[in-house]
């Protein structure tokens, strides 16, 4: 009967998973660290090490942050652990007043919240600029190791997802599951890993507010990260922003060796700025767990309040705006991107700002299902820069990488460089590159 069970679970997986586009449902297991589902309640653990978010809701989401703290995020990014609004996953649990501010936002291709708080509360270096977490990292186990994330905004049921990226320094956070994709925008494009540097509003574009708003919305579909699109009668190309980056290794040969990636020229913002509708706000999330329950190193039962176990159930739905397969059909638009169906009662309409300004002087606010209206390759360097904003990591005025300050001195080197730059120690050692500099 169990084995029955086993084979029934993973048929209804392998089904979910086939009506997903390529790349959207993560494979494997959860982790050592992690419990095999998601699940809420579970016990209060507040020295817990488990690495599994879920981003369900305005008030039922996870952060990663420092297991021990002080700490620099970009010191610590390989150990991370789950912090929890509610009592889920067998993860630490975030105090009630550390979140000031969230916006959860609803799209065809993804789920994404931007917030405010006092992550020094999760052991977050007080300061801490941040850094960029993601299911990838320099030995490709994650960042942090073992870290997954699940959504039930894609079918109501915990989907695992393969590609997600969270940036998360002392005072801010932006989080991206990406649930969705077609023949033009992968799960791994609309979740692009690597522009380490370049800030929420860069990377995440969306309808951001100051701490003390906290609202669900539904929104428009942002290009992906670093994508400036090109309409010459009807149709559509794009050019890239890759971030630049320069560096010296040592040969086998044991002569230094420079090497450049990236663009020479940084783009002041995105695109565009995708619009949020149909938002409800709320004067503040809490959880009601009594603070005294919550102290470092606390360990107890399920708190009062919650007295039932959701595992995951097995998802039996399909992508939002898909019957089936559809979205994963050919062509550069992507799906209707008005929301997914919400009944939410709309009580205002957030406006967002246009975005970047290509070449030819125009703007556009739309995503990737509008036509576009740039003839510019990247945009220009006027106005105020958006990736100045958010949790931002060493961006300089000059497209290179500034470096931040850090508690220990060595420079800090993002994820998608380490890539890089291990496969360079694989391939011909380097001696002048120190093991700490991988972090």
């Amino acid at each position: 009967m169990f084995f029955s069970a086993l084979l029934l679970a993973s048929s209804a997986v392998a089904s979910v998973r086939a009506a997903y586009p390529a790349g959207v449902v993560a494979t494997g297991t959860q982790g050592t660290t992690n419990p095999p589902t998601a699940t809420m309640p579970t016990t209060i653990n507040q020295k817990s090490m488990a690495r599994l978010l879920s981003v369900n809701s305005i008030d039922d989401f996870c952060l990663f942050a420092p297991p021990t703290g002080p700490s620099a995020i970009a010191d610590t990014e390989t150990e991370e652990v789950a912090w929890c609004t509610m009592p889920r996953n067998n993860a630490r649990v975030i105090p009630d007043g550390t979140i000031t501010g969230v916006s959860f936002l609803k799209t065809d291709f993804y789920v994404q919240i931007m917030g405010h708080g006092d992550f020094t509360k999760l052991n977050v270096q007080p300061g801490d600029a941040g850094g960029e977490l993601d299911p990838h990292g320099a030995e490709g186990t994650g960042n942090p190791v073992g870290g997954n994330v699940t959504t039930t905004v894609a079918d109501g049921t915990d989907l695992p997802i393969a590609e997600w990226m969270l940036y998360m320094s002392a005072n801010q956070f932006c989080l991206r599951a990406c649930y969705n994709a077609n023949s033009t925008y992968s799960s791994a494009f609309m979740c692009w890993h690597e522009l380490d540097v370049m800030g929420c509003e860069f990377v995440m574009p969306g309808t951001y507010h100051d701490a003390g708003t906290f609202e669900t919305c539904d929104a428009d579909v942002a290009y992906p990260p670093g994508w400036y699109p090109t309409v010459v009668d009807g149709t559509t190309s794009f050019s890239t922003f890759a971030q630049f980056f320069t560096g010296i290794y040592t040969g086998a040969d044991g002569q230094p060796t420079p090497y450049t990636v990236g663009d020479t020229v940084t783009p002041d913002a995105p695109f565009s700025t995708p619009s949020s509708s149909n938002c409800v706000t709320k004067a503040t999330i809490s959880n009601g767990i009594a603070a005294s329950l919550l102290t470092a190193d606390a360990v107890g039962p399920v708190p009062p309040g919650f007295t039932s176990s959701t595992p995951l159930a097995a998802p039996t739905g399909a992508p939002p705006g898909a019957s089936s397969n559809a979205a994963a059909s050919s062509g550069a638009a992507a799906p209707s991107a008005s929301g997914n169906g919400s009944t939410l009662t709309t009580t205002k309409k957030s406006t967002a700002t246009a975005g970047a300004t290509g070449a030819s002087g125009a703007k556009s606010t739309g995503g990737p299902n509008a036509s576009g209206s740039s003839s510019g390759a990247n945009p220009g360097a006027s106005g105020a820069s958006a990736a100045f904003h958010g949790a931002r990591v060493g961006y300089s005025t000059t497209g290179e990488f500034a470096g931040i300050a850090l508690s220990q001195p060595h420079l800090y080197i993002p994820s998608h460089l380490r890539d890089l730059i291990a496969g360079l120690r694989a391939t011909q050692p380097s001696p002048s590159l120190p093991d700490a500099a991988m972090h």
